[in-house]
């Protein structure tokens, strides 16, 4: 696996452990309802990734956007299905989304290509 995606997802676990390591019960309850949202329900999971992609690009969260990536291309998503979601955001967010969308882009290159493209 690339730097740019090893760095992220280590980085990503190490602070997770630290914040949770301090035992917050707000932080534990708000954490644990984004697990249970993304858990498979009436919509699939695939379905709740990609919608939380396109918020994540919306609302411009790099990190956030970076994670639902990952998610997506465990998941299966294929590079048409991706794009039409980066259309999606884009419609929703407007211009200001295409930085993001760049950046969107890249990291979906570097995890295909640590892959098999779907």
């Amino acid at each position: 696996m690339s730097n740019l995606v090893t760095e992220f997802n280590d980085y990503r676990t190490r602070m997770n452990e630290v914040i949770l390591s301090k035992d917050n019960l707000v932080i534990k309850r708000l954490w644990n309802l984004d697990t249970n949202t993304y858990a498979e329900g009436a919509l699939d999971v695939k379905t709740k990734e990609l919608l939380g992609l396109v918020a994540s690009m919306v609302l411009r969260c790099d990190d956030c956007i970076k994670y639902h990536l990952g998610k997506a291309f465990e998941l299966g998503v294929d590079t048409k299905e991706m794009y039409e979601v980066f259309a999606v955001a884009n419609i929703v967010g407007g211009t200001i989304v295409i930085p993001h969308t760049r950046r969107a882009a890249e990291y979906w290159e570097v995890l295909l290509n640590n892959g098999n493209e779907n």
